[in-house]
């Protein structure tokens, strides 16, 4: 295989295993690898495929008791939120993006991680919810990044690891599905990217269930800690994408 197919699957494995684990950031993990070697218009679709694999493996392996009114609010704003996303992706500056969310990411993910008691939101209600799903699918839209958001929402609210990896795993399964399919109506997904898909899905295979036998014996402090560590690193991820760019451009 050629360097660049290397590169691909490093990545799929290593964000399989992260993804098996903590439900989500599969897209932010790849694409710290992938941004050294495969094309940005690739790696978005494979993040896309890869996030989606990594979900549907998880269904069958992290089997958890979901209510589907907490998880409706979401939904219907990711319902919303993708579309709109796939519509922008033409014309956003995704480096731009990458710097603000990111920035907010680096700076308020510690801080949280290393409060001995994080804030909790208790208000907004299922319209907050809505919005936050909203943001994730908008999210997903530009690139996979579905789970970023509702992640840290969920945190913030202070939900149980159980719970809120139910809501998390099946909004990121239905986000992406949708995105993905949205991609292929759109033209996104190309002839040339077809073959690397199996390959992606091999890679992350063993890693994600592997993740997700290591979750089971996660404590709740542990699981959260986890999180909001995953979640600083998925933004450091994007400044290191984003602003060598941004310098050059």
């Amino acid at each position: 295989m050629s360097p660049e197919l290397w590169l691909l699957v490093a990545g799929a494995a290593v964000a399989g295993f992260v993804q098996g684990l903590s439900g989500f950031a599969f897209g932010m993990v790849a694409m710290s690898f992938w941004v050294w070697g495969i094309e940005p218009r690739v790696a978005a679709v494979m993040a896309v495929f890869g996030s989606l694999t990594g979900q549907l493996v998880a269904v069958f392996s992290v089997r958890r008791v979901w209510r589907w009114s907490a998880l409706a609010p979401f939904l219907a704003g990711g319902a919303l939120g993708i579309p709109l996303g796939i519509a922008v992706l033409p014309h956003l500056n995704p480096d731009v993006f990458k710097l603000v969310l990111g920035s907010v990411l680096v700076v308020w993910c510690p801080v949280m991680l290393l409060s001995s008691r994080l804030p909790r939101v208790t208000r907004g209600g299922r319209v907050a919810d809505g919005v936050v799903g909203a943001a994730g699918g908008f999210m997903g839209g530009i690139g996979g990044f579905t789970g970023v958001v509702p992640t840290l929402w969920c945190t913030l609210r202070g939900m149980e690891k159980d719970a809120q990896r139910a809501i998390v795993q099946n909004f990121n399964l239905a986000a992406l599905a949708c995105t993905m399919l949205g991609y292929v109506i759109a033209g996104t997904v190309t002839r040339d990217m077809w073959p690397l898909m199996p390959l992606v899905a091999v890679a992350l295979l063993v890693p994600s269930l592997l993740g997700a036998r290591l979750y089971v014996g996660l404590s709740e402090a542990a699981f959260r800690r986890l999180v909001l560590a995953l979640l600083s690193l998925s933004g450091l991820a994007m400044l290191v994408s984003a602003v060598p760019r941004l310098l050059a451009a």
